[in-house]
């Protein structure tokens, strides 16, 4: 007997990306993006704008998708949306738009933690991409978050670790922006740690105790560092952009690692799903795959289009909690600060 298709559109609006996303069970039938450039005149994200921009966004992208998606809006099954966590003014126009369409066309509405489907984008059904088999261990790696999470089941996920200040995205960023890199500055940073020699310089590995993370010390050290250099020369940047680049990688990525490492030796898992947007870094992906040759574990690397904030890995939350009928009432409200 034929399994009976299920729709879900997916709907993401936590930060500065509006994006809409048709699902057929577990597979992908559309996913549309629409970013907003004008934050990078101002080297970092400015919630009134973004909210501004998903009120003239959400309407054509949702559009787009359905269109994309080759379906009516009659077929879909259910409305899944990010609750949380993100940006207030973000999250309220996606949320207000998801109660909105669920209850106009009488269908189930789903809430979403926005960190969960980092981790459960892993199980998107895509050609040559392997599901972690549970329990696993994900590291969740964005502009706002820094986590180890042990994952038991679609819905047990136990935080292990996470940053207590600054996440990696922003110390990508915050370096980038000492440097007079654009924004987001990590693509760039990324792009020229691959010319140049990342034991060029030393910076500090804050000391955390446990899997917890910290990087606003590294992003001081930075700091001082140029500043210092800078007084004594005032090309340095110029002249060791590359350099200076690789060393920053090079000092995060062993942050990262260490504590994987410490992770994997508490828990004995050793199968280890990366996610968020720092994930397609390319010298992050280049250390897990030495760690699969050094250590014997397996790793799982999301598609780059599912690495960023996308409402993909809205829906499949949306699918399988559709499964569970797992629905919410309409009186749900956005939480800017959501736990998993």
């Amino acid at each position: 007997m034929e399994k009976e298709n299920i729709y879900i559109l997916g709907i993401e609006s936590s930060c500065d990306d509006t994006s809409a996303s048709i699902l057929c069970n577990d597979r992908i039938l559309s996913n549309v993006v629409a970013d907003q450039k004008i934050h990078a005149e101002y080297g970092g994200v400015v919630p009134e704008l973004a909210s501004r921009a998903h009120q003239q966004n959400i309407v054509p992208v949702v559009h787009q998708a359905i269109e994309k998606a080759g379906i009516t809006k009659a077929q879909l099954n259910a409305v899944a949306f990010t609750k949380g966590p993100g940006l207030m003014g973000s999250l309220l126009v996606g949320t207000s738009f998801a109660k909105s369409l669920a209850y106009g066309l009488d269908i189930p509405l789903i809430d979403v933690n926005h960190m969960q489907a980092h981790i459960l984008a892993h199980f998107i059904d895509e050609e040559n991409h392997n599901k972690p088999p549970f329990p696993f261990l994900a590291m969740t790696i964005s502009g706002g978050h820094t986590q180890i999470v042990k994952v038991t089941n679609y819905f047990e996920m136990d935080v292990l670790g996470e940053t207590i200040d600054d996440a990696v995205g922003e110390a990508y960023d915050k370096s980038g922006k000492i440097l007079g890199l654009g924004y987001p500055a990590g693509p760039e940073i990324d792009r020229r740690a691959q010319l140049g020699n990342p034991k060029a310089y030393q910076f500090t590995k804050p000391k955390v105790d446990g899997l917890n993370f910290s990087f606003s010390g590294l992003k001081t050290n930075i700091l001082y560092f140029i500043q210092r250099e800078v007084k004594k020369n005032p090309n340095f940047i110029d002249e060791n952009l590359n350099d200076i680049c690789a060393s920053i990688q090079y000092t995060i990525i062993g942050i990262l690692m260490a504590k994987l490492k410490l992770a994997v030796k508490q828990t004995g898992i050793k199968h280890i799903a990366i996610g968020g947007g720092v994930s397609a870094n390319s010298g992050i992906r280049k250390a897990l795959k030495d760690a699969e040759q050094k250590y014997g574990w397996i790793s799982y690397i999301p598609k780059f289009e599912y690495t960023t904030d996308n409402a993909a890995m809205i829906a499949i939350v949306g699918y399988l909690k559709y499964l569970e009928k797992d629905f919410s009432n309409f009186d749900v409200m956005a939480t800017a600060r959501l736990k998993i």
